[in-house]
């Protein structure tokens, strides 16, 4: 185990900011899909591809990338990561039609893959023990802060000048946060190469099992219904499109908020922490095209349904180091089946939006929440209880 000398707080801060702007990134495009969408002269499913097209390349990137890296100093990794997320973004920017625009994407999602790999498995290799908690906390509060200031910032940014000067100005942020890594995360070579049949291995674990299935369940239906939640509060709540901006601001907040409570109660209660996802957002979400059909119920149901899966990163990080035998390994699985499952969610519930309606991409959703809801209750809360060290 390496020497701590002091925790690294800016580190932690540092990769934080990374997190917060490729997820920013990734989801950016659902605050300004009809914008995009128009611009392009494209349906909204075809639109919602550009979720779809780097959560697929970020789920293969993030096993593969470490893989082929090997020995790779892990702060070189991640500063050329984010570099390649400056590319990708400027690249969107200056897109003239969809191809173009989907090819910039595949830059995005190498970045965004890569990183989360990575970024999930050091926060014990930047403070002390008793500290790792909160700093998952704070790096995984970057997915929060991305729904709470990076896509309402940037769709109201989109909504007041376009679309392509809220990507260019997220290429700007990330070259900031790229010189902030390097000149802040220590040397981290890694502890362990991670090969491919280490990867495999890591499914022998049931409480990677576990973690990796759900994770699976839960994020292709959130990105089922949320890819599409600026049309569903539009048409399903009666909302104007003008206010869905400053909507997925508090949406965003509520994420925050999710994310601290996760962070505290999920160090001691990990098990409960990871069940409570999936049926909070079953109910939510099952229930939203019946009780969220005014401005006032849609609303509170948005922001019940942020709360939520702002708790997810922190709560399934953590499930992963209690039970894993190698945890970068385990947790580029872990980013691959997220990112897999954005794009895989936003692309079915692209086809179910544009072949029937809104409230059957709802229901879908929430077939996906229970079968995550049945799949915790049938593991033992012992599992989670077993630390690898």
């Amino acid at each position: 185990m390496e020497q701590q000398q002091a925790p690294r707080w800016w580190a932690v801060f540092a990769v934080m900011m990374g997190i917060f702007l490729l997820v920013t990134a990734e989801q950016l495009p659902i605050g300004l899909l009809s914008q995009v969408a128009s611009s392009m002269g494209v349906t909204p499913g075809m639109a919602g591809l550009m979720v779809t097209v780097p959560g697929v390349v970020a789920a293969f990137s993030a096993p593969l990338l470490p893989v082929a890296v090997g020995r790779l100093d892990r702060r070189i990794m991640l500063t050329l990561l984010m570099g390649v997320m400056v590319l990708g973004s400027v690249l969107t920017s200056l897109a003239s039609n969809l191809a173009l625009l989907l090819a910039s994407r595949v830059l995005v999602g190498l970045s965004i893959g890569g990183f989360w790999a990575v970024a999930g498995s050091i926060a014990p290799r930047l403070v002390p023990e008793a500290q790792v908690s909160k700093a998952m906390t704070v790096i995984f509060g970057g997915v929060a802060a991305a729904s709470v200031l990076g896509v309402p910032l940037g769709t109201l940014l989109g909504e007041f000048s376009s679309w392509r000067v809220a990507f260019g100005a997220l290429g700007g942020l990330s070259l900031l946060t790229a010189m902030a890594l390097w000149y802040w995360l220590p040397p981290l070579p890694p502890r362990e190469p991670v090969r491919l049949r280490i990867l495999a291995q890591q499914f022998s674990n049931r409480g990677v099992r576990v973690a990796v299935l759900t994770t699976g369940f839960v994020v292709v239906g959130h990105f089922a219904a949320y890819t599409f939640i600026s049309p569903v509060l539009q048409d399903i709540s009666g909302i104007a499109q003008r206010h869905v901006g400053s909507l997925l601001l508090l949406y965003g907040a509520a994420g925050i908020l999710g994310n601290i409570a996760a962070g505290m109660f999920a160090g001691r209660h990990p098990y409960r922490a990871v069940l409570a996802i999936p049926c909070v957002l079953l109910l939510v979400v099952a229930a939203f095209p019946w009780l969220g059909v005014t401005p006032t119920s849609g609303v509170a149901l948005l922001m019940v349904w942020g709360a939520v899966f702002g708790s997810v990163s922190v709560s399934i990080q953590t499930w992963i180091l209690r039970t894993a035998p190698n945890t970068e390994a385990a947790t580029a699985l872990m980013a691959f089946t997220f990112n897999l499952s954005i794009g895989f969610g936003a692309m079915v519930g692209g086809r179910i939006v544009d072949g029937t309606s809104l409230p059957v991409a709802m229901w879908a959703a929430s077939g996906l929440f229970l079968l995550g809801t049945l799949l915790v209750l049938r593991t033992p809360s012992r599992v989670v209880g077993e630390r690898h060290r």
